[in-house]
């Protein structure tokens, strides 16, 4: 992308469990390579067995909203087709504001329609 002579990255947001930790880091791994600016969490909840009080969930899912504002995509590493709750109203966060959405798997149509507010992929997903 190319804005007055300069290139301009695109900024991408990675979404998924924090059990996915792995895939995260290598999906981050393989934007970064393809020239994104990627944001992402840095706390693994799930994959690290670390303990959050409420609070700092609470925090932790307003700061990657921002994460999420601040970017023109989401990535989301839905590993084997998983999407729990929390990611799916990250996605639905993202595509209420009209950031471009990216899957590691595309959803199946039973998954496109098992929440009339979860939305259906974009386009094809960068190569991470």
């Amino acid at each position: 992308m190319k804005y007055k002579g300069e290139i301009i990255y695109m900024i991408i947001t990675i979404c998924g469990s924090t059990q996915f930790k792995d895939e995260m880091l290598e999906a981050a791994r393989k934007l970064t390579l393809e020239d994104h600016i990627v944001l992402m969490p840095t706390i693994f909840e799930h994959a690290d067995n670390e303990e959050l009080t409420t609070e700092q969930k609470i925090r932790l899912d307003n700061l990657h909203k921002q994460k999420i504002d601040m970017s023109d995509a989401i990535f989301v590493v839905n590993k084997d087709g998983y999407i729990g709750e929390s990611t799916f109203g990250e996605i639905d966060w993202a595509a209420r504001h009209k950031k471009e959405l990216y899957f590691l798997v595309n959803p199946s149509p039973e998954e496109e329609n098992k929440d009339a507010e979860t939305p259906a992929p974009a386009e094809e997903a960068p190569n991470a």
